[in-house]
């Protein structure tokens, strides 16, 4: 699995909606987007197409 450190060194940005317990922080890449957990910044990442993260933001709201 992938941890944000292996993407190497990225702006990671968050909502303004989130609470400071939880929180997704994304990151823009060339043709993707990285989402990781604000509580374990080291940790996992995943790692979306733009398309496919426009549409899960598209299903939240």
């Amino acid at each position: 699995m992938m941890t944000a450190d292996d993407l190497g060194p990225l702006t990671w940005r968050k909502s303004r909606h989130s609470s400071v317990e939880e929180c997704v922080e994304v990151a823009g890449l060339p043709a993707h987007v990285a989402m990781r957990d604000s509580k374990d910044p080291h940790g996992p990442a995943l790692v979306v197409s733009r398309a496919a993260f426009r549409r899960f933001v598209s299903g939240l709201g």
